[in-house]
């Protein structure tokens, strides 16, 4: 498999795909190992993972330019991953313990009630390319803390990442066939679907979760996805400062060239300060720079996959004939790599590809609303429902607004963001199931509940 530097179209290095065969052994090697590591003690199998997070630090300079390389974000914004897939490890690290301690959680003459926890077994965990450390760490961290083997295929375009996770977490202790990584393409991703795994964890389009749904169903194992959405930003009369929110909206919406689960996909104003925002927004657009995403003055580097500069044209184009007004951008960049201009477009409506469909992209589409009932009906209009952002000056406004959105996170006065004291859900097309929090480190195993009659003693933990 040959793998691409986006920036440049040069050739990095070519790596050896898995096969039917190799897939199938490294499966067998997994189960093999699994139930010899669920015997180790949690506490070490937590300090592995401190390890692994250090040795995330001790490389960071390394693994940030390798990640630019193949997905072209800019190096700072890697620099950045690296310290958030570190600050969710070091939650995992804190508190999983804890929230998988056995003990008796009820007890009454003659009869006590005792629950532990135990892993699934051996999981899947097909990841996305965006974000290849902090949606790798949801996943694997907790599942390998849970006592589980998992087979991890990162996306084809992030390989070299997804190879480098697996050689540190096996210099941190991880036992070489509890964690193995799967390299190749989506057919690479149909072979292990076929495997009988105990669970299945996918981060990616909704359209291929769908199809890892459908191929899955009748296993009745866990199924996690976290998938796409068309996260819409609502921007209320009464903000306190105009110039402030443009900045952090265009952040929202730019930030990783837009290639994000929750990056602002849409946005409304209210008519009375719209004029005023969209100066400010257009004011920092114009800030932004194109480039060399190894150039730490870079913000924009190239879109990840090639092919996807033609959905954004598309949505382009589609939007400029039913009337919408192009301010900026809207055209490739450069003669070489697949870059793309940031674009910002206005008088758009929901009759447009733009404002219905997942961008995933350096564009956005800016509408002006009446007031808070029309911004909360265009923002649930949608088959998506992954976050959504208010920015207002009025909190108990924004929550009355965020509690009629039908997503799994509501922002206020912030937007394309994500914390491991919280978890991270969708609902409609952007997924199901849950990860992060005490809820991402329960997902990854099963409750077990016992009631002891008498004087017999307790199970071992």
């Amino acid at each position: 498999m040959k793998i691409i530097n986006p920036a440049t179209e040069a050739l990095i290095r070519e790596v050896k795909e898995d096969s039917d065969l190799s897939v199938r052994k490294k499966f067998e090697r997994a189960q093999a190992a699994q139930c010899q590591w669920a015997t180790v003690p949690i506490s070490q199998r937590v300090e592995a993972m401190a390890r692994f997070e250090r040795l995330l630090d001790e490389e960071t300079d390394r693994l940030a330019e390798v990640l630019t390389s193949e997905v072209g974000k800019p190096i700072r914004e890697s620099h950045n991953e690296l310290a958030g897939a570190r600050h969710r490890i070091r939650y995992f690290v804190e508190h999983s313990e804890a929230v998988l301690e056995a003990g008796t959680v009820h007890e009454e003459t003659g009869m006590v009630e005792y629950l532990e926890y135990e892993p699934l077994g051996v999981v899947g965990n097909i990841s996305a390319w965006n974000y290849p450390y902090l949606v790798g760490v949801n996943v694997f961290v907790p599942a390998l803390i849970g006592g589980n083997a998992v087979l991890y295929k990162p996306s084809e375009y992030a390989t070299l990442t997804g190879l480098e996770l697996g050689r540190l977490l096996h210099r941190a202790g991880i036992p070489k066939d509890i964690f193995q990584t799967l390299v190749g393409g989506p057919a690479i991703g149909k072979k292990l679907l076929r495997l009988p795994l105990d669970g299945y964890f996918f981060t990616g389009s909704y359209q291929t979760g769908r199809s890892i749904a459908e191929a899955v169903r009748s296993r009745l194992v866990p199924l996690g996805m976290e998938l796409g959405g068309k996260d819409p930003l609502y921007v209320a009369d009464d903000v306190l400062d105009i110039s402030q929110v443009a900045k952090a909206v265009v952040e929202g919406c730019f930030y990783n060239n837009g290639q994000s689960c929750c990056a602002v996909e849409r946005v409304y104003v209210q008519q009375k300060i719209y004029r005023q925002f969209l100066e400010a927004f257009l004011g920092e657009v114009k800030k932004l720079r194109v480039g060399d995403p190894l150039d730490p003055t870079v913000t924009q580097g190239p879109i990840t996959r090639p092919r996807h500069r033609l959905l954004l044209e598309v949505q382009v184009r589609d939007a400029v004939a039913k009337g919408a007004k192009l301010l900026e951008g809207g055209h490739r960049w450069g003669k070489r790599g697949f870059f793309f201009e940031p674009t910002v477009l206005t008088r758009v409506n929901h009759k447009m590809r733009v404002m219905k469909e997942e961008t995933f992209g350096p564009v956005i589409g800016i509408q002006s609303v009446r007031d808070d009932a029309q911004a909360v009906r265009l923002m649930n209009d949608t088959e998506y429902g992954l976050t959504a952002a208010v920015y207002s000056g009025s909190e108990s406004r924004a929550r009355a607004i965020l509690k009629q959105i039908d997503a799994g996170t509501g922002y206020w006065n912030c937007c394309d963001r994500v914390s491991p004291n919280l978890p991270w859900s969708g609902r409609k097309h952007s997924g199901i199931g849950a990860t992060l929090s005490t809820v991402g480190i329960q997902t990854f195993v099963r409750p077990k509940a016992y009631h002891l009659r008498g004087d017999h003693p307790l199970p071992s933990c």
